[in-house]
């Protein structure tokens, strides 16, 4: 395999053709999961109401009057880590930051691609320093960073990389701005692969709330919410939809982690969804992450997949 040699923090090369590096990166949402790097529990805290202009779930969970739990939060988390290391995955932590409580989000604040990260440029003010400790775990680690995101905001949870050769891109003017999303998917599309927009409400936040593979052509979907062209899209490549209901769905219910091996890391308020996924002969772990799920983020938003097998 070629060697990366390009300008330092971007390997990825203009036009396309980017070598892959041999340890890190994925090809799909699906392959086997070796590697995964989560954000450190330890400064986690709710932040209120500067956060709640950027999530509706925010905003739901202070309407109905929850509270922050630390030795919850530190719990659950442990729970979802064991989760992980019990399906044989290598279990990678960010740095705790105290000014940075929502860094545990490990998604919004890069993604990975077949050609290394991606750090991406975040809405919230509170969170921008995200990048930099994302950053520094990526070159601490020797991943190649395919590039910066520049143009606009978008984060981790708008680049779904549903199977080889194919990628959903999200965005909804807010944290992920379309002029964003199309510098990102300009990158991909040079290298052969082919992108699907997803234009969402801004009220969904994420493509990822809705969507999300948990094996080789089979996805977690809420029709309720997704677009019918995307729908359409899914099963004309042959994606068998397990349908994820609205109110789980706006729970974070369907944002999943498949693990490989018909393996998925769900959540224990997911109960229909679980229900579907085990009929359908899935193993699922189930933690409970409400700490976490009523701050405006699922396993799936906490999570960065750092290597899968090859799909």
């Amino acid at each position: 395999m070629a060697a990366i040699e390009t300008a330092p923090l971007r390997a990825r090369c203009e036009g396309g053709g980017t070598p892959r590096p041999d340890q890190w990166g994925i090809d799909s949402e699906y392959g086997t999961l070796r590697d995964v790097l989560l954000g450190s529990p330890e400064g986690f805290r709710w932040l209120g109401e500067e956060n709640a202009q950027y999530s509706a779930l925010v905003r739901e969970s202070l309407r109905l009057g929850r509270r922050f739990d630390r030795t919850a939060a530190l719990a659950q988390h442990a729970e979802m880590v064991a989760a992980y290391r019990d399906a044989g995955v290598e279990v990678h932590l960010l740095e705790g930051v105290e000014e940075l409580a929502y860094g545990v989000y490990a998604r919004d604040s890069s993604f990975m691609t077949p050609w290394g990260a991606v750090i991406c440029q975040m809405a919230s003010p509170r969170r921008r320093g995200e990048y930099a400790t994302t950053l520094r775990f990526y070159l601490e680690h020797d991943i190649p960073i395919y590039d910066l995101v520049s143009a606009g905001n978008f984060e981790g949870g708008d680049f779904n990389m549903l199977e080889p050769g194919c990628v959903l891109v999200g965005y909804t003017g807010g944290r992920g701005e379309e002029v964003a999303a199309r510098q990102v998917a300009g990158w991909v599309e040079a290298e052969g692969i082919e992108v699907m927009y997803a234009p969402i409400d801004e009220f969904y936040v994420h493509i990822d709330l809705m969507v999300c593979m948990l094996a080789p052509k089979l996805a977690a979907v809420c029709l309720d919410t997704t677009p019918d062209p995307i729908v359409a899209w899914l099963r004309g490549k042959g994606i068998e939809i397990i349908e994820s209901s609205f109110r789980e769905t706006m729970g974070l219910g369907c944002n999943v982690v498949a693990l490989g091996n018909d393996r998925v890391l769900s959540t224990s308020f997911a109960t229909e969804l679980n229900a579907k996924m085990r009929a359908h002969g899935l193993h699922v772990y189930d933690p409970c992450v409400d700490q976490f799920l009523w701050a405006g983020g699922g396993v799936h938003c906490m999570a960065q997949a750092l290597r899968r097998d090859p799909a």
